[in-house]
């Protein structure tokens, strides 16, 4: 019979006691710094997330400014179509004498 050696096999077996009793192991060694490192932890955190709202953001002014770009290109488009297309157009505006009712 060969034995296998489990590497870590001694993790599956903790339970809630175990847990605590490693928590305040942690907290008698690590005592002062806790609050200290935990504030940072925090801080980062709200960091990390302000980071990613601000990229979001950019993202969204990018999106908006490239569709107003299309729609901007497409109506021009538009425009040169119809004036290439209409044969009275001579390519000048308001050429005429204007009929404005007063």
């Amino acid at each position: 019979m060969t034995l296998r050696p489990t590497i870590l096999a001694f993790f599956q077996s903790l339970g809630w006691p175990e847990l605590l009793v490693i928590g305040i192991v942690a907290l008698l060694i690590f005592g002062r710094r806790l609050p200290e490192v935990g504030r940072s932890l925090g801080r980062s955190f709200v960091e990390f997330k302000k980071g990613l709202k601000d990229t979001g953001d950019e993202l969204k002014d990018i999106r908006s400014d490239v569709n107003q770009s299309i729609d901007d290109r497409q109506s021009d488009s538009k425009q040169d179509a119809r004036s290439f297309n209409d044969p009275s157009h001579n390519g000048a505006e308001n050429s005429g004498p204007s009929h404005r009712s007063s």
